[in-house]
């Protein structure tokens, strides 16, 4: 099948481009024809996704809008796999060019902001359904800035791609939360699990040795992330001081990312750093260098404040042993199981104490660590990409009306 997958950028900019890097490769091997359609290509200082040899790519910012949909067109796409566009306007014309899928990543479409998160006066979720009614309560609750004109071009944007949404031969999401938002909006949900794991560099066994060996060593914590006031790093940042009061054992913090939080966040680290507490800002790090961490950390921080509509760094983590401590938001629930790879920490409202709790909770002792890690792997599991491809190529079967997908899916690598 010829498959061409459409994103806002080539560049590994999040978990959008983590989880193509991983899907590409996988459906190539499986025998099909991969193109891929951007918008963007930038920044350089970011790894490309890397495609299959003599796998043609079209960039709209470089040879121009109307060039690179003829040429996709030109192509023959069988079916257009969309994920993340910034231009309402273009994916619209994408629909037009194949039967389409579309996979909903994060909240487009269904809310004014995109963040579904009310600012004020407490952070907390949204659960309206996305209408006119959200333009009476952008100010008042803080949806997004305080400028009307921006208020009213978002609100007209997420309208059309709510129209956009309904033109899709099928939408994938990935969590139940998801799953819910899109069906309680009239749009068809098809819930397929992805991963974008890396190939474990550490065994679980080598883990819980570790644990047990230097019960005195400085416990390291991960955040992994873009640099945003949503994502929550200034809570993680706020929570060592009770974490490590709570353990009684010195606290390593690596918060990997960047942003334009990140000065803030290194000045406000600089108030809290003592003998006991080390932070540290290695940057926005390659799949390598992160997978590494992952490997030698004790655990994994997600701090998000907005509704993560999955938070695939979780899995990645658990595929590798790695237990997590979130706040209870969004589609979290659906691979942190409390007590079985890491602890929950309450988000109504959430507080960096909540989250010092969580984390104490996860490493308290060896024990209780060998057995989170041991739930991270076998959760992770369930996210494996043999079992996202044998749903992803059953939902393009039924879109196509071909019938390949069970065959195929079933030689696919875990």
């Amino acid at each position: 099948m010829r498959i061409a997958i459409a994103n806002w950028n080539r560049r590994r900019i999040g978990g959008i481009e983590s989880y193509l890097s991983a899907l590409i490769p996988e459906l190539s091997q499986l025998g099909h024809d991969v193109a891929f359609y951007s918008e963007f290509d930038e920044p350089e200082q970011r790894a490309q996704i890397q495609l299959p040899e003599n796998s043609p790519a079209w960039c709209a910012a470089e040879i121009g809008t109307e060039p690179s949909l003829s040429a996709l067109r030109d192509w023959r796409p069988d079916i257009v796999y969309c994920h993340k566009t910034s231009n309402p306007d273009l994916e619209r014309r994408l629909i037009d060019i194949a039967p389409s899928v579309f996979f909903a990543h994060d909240h487009d479409g269904t809310c004014i902001s995109g963040s579904r998160t009310l600012k004020f006066p407490n952070i907390e979720s949204c659960h309206r359904i996305f209408g006119r009614q959200c333009l009476l309560q952008y100010f008042p609750r803080r949806c997004g800035g305080l400028n009307p004109a921006t208020m009213l071009k978002s609100y007209r944007d997420q309208s059309q791609r709510l129209e956009n949404m309904k033109a899709y031969r099928a939408i994938l999401t990935h969590s139940d939360y998801m799953l819910d938002k899109l069906q309680k909006h009239g749009l068809t949900g098809y819930r397929a699990y992805k991963n974008g794991s890396r190939s474990p560099t550490i065994t679980s066994r080598e883990k819980n040795s570790l644990a047990r060996d230097q019960k005195n060593r400085a416990v390291t914590l991960v955040f992994a992330g873009r640099f945003e006031y949503l994502k929550g790093a200034h809570l993680l940042i706020d929570a060592l001081p009770e974490a490590q009061k709570a353990l009684g054992r010195p606290v390593r913090a690596i918060l990997a990312g960047d942003g334009r939080e990140r000065e803030a966040l290194k000045q406000r680290a600089a108030r809290i750093r003592n003998d006991q507490i080390e932070i540290d800002f290695p940057g926005w790090l390659e799949e390598e260098a992160l997978g590494h961490l992952f490997a030698t950390c004790d655990l994994l921080v997600v701090p998000s404040l907005w509704p993560e509509p999955f938070g695939l760094i979780g899995v990645e983590a658990g595929s590798l042993g790695v237990p997590v401590a979130a706040f209870d938001v969004g589609g979290i629930r659906d691979w942190l199981s409390d007590g079985v790879n890491g602890f929950l920490a309450p988000s109504n409202p959430p507080t960096s104490k909540g989250l010092a709790e969580a984390i104490a909770k996860c490493v308290v002792d060896a024990g209780t660590q060998a057995q989170l890690q041991t739930g991270a792997l076998e959760l992770a599991e369930r996210f494996s990409m043999h079992n996202h491809l044998a749903a992803l190529l059953d939902v393009f079967s039924s879109v196509t009306g071909r019938n390949f997908a069970a065959a195929e899916a079933t030689s696919a690598t875990a």
